[in-house]
């Protein structure tokens, strides 16, 4: 998507729109590729969360609309698990107890980047990055550094050794994984293959919070929506309905578990049991900033968490050289 939006859109190939978390908003509104469109709506920002309405702006220019929130949380089989872990301790205990890799079973299934880690790399008080801190860049401090070493001890004995998205999601949808630490968009695999699952809350840390980073799925606005005509016109009626029509919204919740950001369905006991605990891990997690920056953090750090999991390099010198990597990239 970030390719093919990069290129498209300067050309003038673009589409009216495209749908994608927030983290893109500073960078893009800032390279011309998206536009504010305040003057233009047909719908008010109190009709969604505070965040929600937060997320889409970018110094007070409105880039485009939300439609959902998003994060990672802990599932679990109920097949293999009788109850959900409160502390990482427990957790460990239980993946110990289904891990046997030469019979293709596995204690967890978890893809290990950047966004899906966060939990733990901001669990004791460090961060990625951070506009608002002296120390913008917070990937190599001795905190950061602290979470990832917890997790490689103990979660990384536990997955098999793909750290990447496809392997690890498949361990757990075909059945082979005690737990799973994945998104909402997730649920509507595991409903296709069968698995029978739990949704949880992330267990605690000794001697920490969990922060999973959150994000907000929107409609972006693209600067070929300053153009007037028949295109525009149809671009802004799809996303306006998308983000405001509640049929369509619990059609979502049910069969995608997407956790609605319409204030109208915030909380309601309408919503999936699954999608109301997703929302009770966004509520404890940290919006992904919407700062130009942010959007050259990602690619160094999966970098070096790869790096790190695959034992090429310890947690410090692996987030060291992000750290170098991203203030290069900022260059």
């Amino acid at each position: 998507m970030e390719k093919k939006t990069t290129s498209a859109i300067p050309a003038g190939q673009g589409a009216q729109t495209f749908e994608w978390a927030h983290d893109w908003v500073g960078d893009y509104f800032q390279r011309g590729f998206v536009v504010d469109q305040s003057d233009n709506l047909g719908v008010t920002l109190d009709s969604f969360t505070s965040a929600a309405a937060e997320a889409i702006q970018f110094e007070g220019n409105i880039v485009g609309l939300p439609h959902a929130a998003e994060t990672v949380t802990l599932i679990y089989n109920t097949d293999m698990v009788d109850e959900a872990p409160k502390t990482v301790a427990d957790m460990v205990s239980m993946m110990k107890e289904h891990h046997d890799p030469s019979n293709g079973t596995y204690g967890l299934s978890y893809p290990f980047d950047p966004y899906y880690t966060s939990a733990w790399l901001q669990a004791f008080g460090g961060y990625y990055f951070d506009p608002d801190k002296e120390q913008m860049l917070g990937v190599n401090k001795k905190q950061t550094v602290r979470g990832l070493e917890f997790a490689l001890e103990n979660f990384k004995p536990y997955m098999p050794n793909d750290p990447k998205y496809e392997p690890q999601a498949a361990a757990f949808a075909a059945g082979n994984a005690a737990f799973a630490i994945n998104g909402p968009w997730y649920l509507a695999t595991l409903n296709e293959k069968g698995v029978n699952y739990e949704v949880t809350s992330l267990p605690s840390p000794d001697g920490g919070t969990v922060k999973p980073y959150t994000g907000i799925t929107m409609w972006y606005f693209t600067k070929a929506m300053e153009e007037s005509g028949a295109d525009t016109a149809a671009a802004r009626s799809f996303i306006e309905w998308y983000v405001t029509n509640e049929d369509h919204l619990l059609t979502l919740a049910k069969d995608q578990g997407v956790i609605p950001v319409l204030s109208s369905l915030v909380g309601s006991d309408e919503l999936p049991s699954e999608v109301q605990t997703f929302s009770q891990t966004v509520k404890q997690g940290v919006p992904m900033p919407t700062h130009p920056k942010m959007n050259k953090v990602w690619p160094g750090m999966e970098t070096a968490l790869i790096s790190a999991f695959n034992g090429d390099s310890t947690a410090k010198a692996a987030l060291d050289q992000a750290a170098k990597t991203i203030r290069s990239n900022w260059e």
